[in-house]
């Protein structure tokens, strides 16, 4: 009994053993990869900076024409309302013709027709008619832009209509009006490079999650040593588990590296929740996205084949799965497609854990999704290995 127990023992061992070595070989081949290293370094450090510093999507000084052919104060009330942070007056116009052209040459957004008379109307409380031309060349920015200006046009017009019919002077206590009380959670000061640089890291972990485990196995190809391997007393799962162990190493090496050297310090990330946590559930995303990348490397010859691959999967799981746009903006179909993406639910465990605070307690379900997803593109690339090399 006592002898079959350290047989058992043995094996375990030496199975261990075996990983341990391979690792640290496979971990020796990708720091011999200057370019590839290179490329990650890159990714995880002035990447991160410059998306966060430089990627903003708020609206911020859209250009402003002015046309006045009123000339009163009321007009220059109004255009004094267009100022920062949304708004810069670029100048006024001599004829309104003028506006369209200048359009057309772009560096301005919109332009502002104030009519003549516009001050005589205001006073006799009758209509006015405004014109604002929109540039939506950049549509959402187009769009903000028209919104922020409709805003301060009916906020002019309601006060220049109280005004008029006398209320100026009355309490505002006798006044009926709706209050608006909003609060703002978890980014007070609504700091967008905070959001930005999260979403930047998750996209650059998705990409060399698949990336480094597919070109650490075509490497292999390349030079005809996977076919050593595989008559080794090695098995299938001691070939590949330590290339995904060693990317998985190097990925999230590169993410404390990313997050302590440039989100905190630089942009004042904060982390809110455990650390220790986002580092696990980040482990559990490299492996279950590690899986498309074994399925990659064994329908590809060479490693640029595999750069080629990773694009084509990787660039709608980013668009997709909810970085760049809201899910909840998709059609029905996307959305349920989507669901098949363990980038989804790292999204949400993610945010939630450096921004919200939140624990297990509250994005248990999508542990759950992204462990089943895991396991099951984990699988299905090691069956396709070995059906490869049988």
């Amino acid at each position: 009994m006592r002898s079959s127990d350290d047989i058992a023992i043995r094996r375990v061992v030496v199975w261990w053993r075996r990983l341990a070595v391979m690792t640290r070989k496979d971990l020796l081949q990708l720091f011999r990869d200057i370019p590839l290293m290179g490329f990650l370094v890159y990714s995880f450090t002035f990447s991160v900076y410059v998306t966060g510093n430089g990627l903003q999507t708020q609206l911020r000084n859209a250009g402003l024409l002015v046309y006045d052919a009123d000339r009163s104060a009321s007009s220059r009330e109004l255009i004094h309302r267009f100022h920062a942070p949304y708004f810069r007056v670029d100048g006024e116009l001599v004829r309104p013709e003028e506006g369209f052209e200048r359009l057309d040459q772009g560096g301005s957004m919109l332009v502002l027709d104030i009519p003549a008379r516009f001050h005589e109307s205001l006073a006799a409380g009758e209509p006015v008619a405004l014109q604002l031309l929109v540039d939506t060349t950049n549509a959402p920015q187009g769009l903000s832009a028209a919104g922020y200006a409709t805003r301060i046009v009916r906020q002019f017009d309601l006060e220049a209509a109280i005004t008029t019919i006398g209320l100026a002077a009355a309490p505002s206590t006798d006044l009926p009006m709706i209050v608006s009380d909003h609060r703002v959670w978890y980014n007070q000061d609504q700091n967008e490079t905070w959001f930005e640089s999260i979403s930047h890291l998750l996209r650059m972990i998705t990409i060399f999650a698949m990336l480094l485990p597919a070109a650490a196995l075509v490497r292999e190809k390349e030079r005809g040593t996977v076919e050593q391997l595989l008559v080794s007393p090695l098995t299938p799962l001691q070939i590949m588990l330590p290339k995904v162990l060693a990317m998985t190493l190097v990925i999230l090496g590169a993410t404390a590296v990313a997050l302590f050297g440039v989100m905190l310090p630089v942009f004042g990330v904060p982390i809110r929740g455990s650390i220790i946590l986002f580092f696990s559930l980040t482990a559990l995303f490299v492996v279950a996205t590690a899986g498309m990348g074994v399925f990659a490397a064994t329908i590809t010859r060479n490693q640029a084949q595999v750069g080629m691959m990773t694009l084509l999967v990787v660039a709608p799981m980013l668009l997709l799965s909810g970085i760049t746009t809201p899910l909840e903006a998709m059609p029905d179909w996307v959305q349920y497609l989507m669901a098949l993406s363990p980038l989804r639910y790292f999204i949400e465990i993610a945010h939630g854990i450096l921004l919200k605070g939140t624990g297990l307690d509250v994005f248990w379900k999508q542990v759950l999704a992204m462990a089943g997803l895991g396991g099951s593109l984990f699988g299905f690339g090691m069956w396709r290995f070995r059906r490869q090399f049988r």
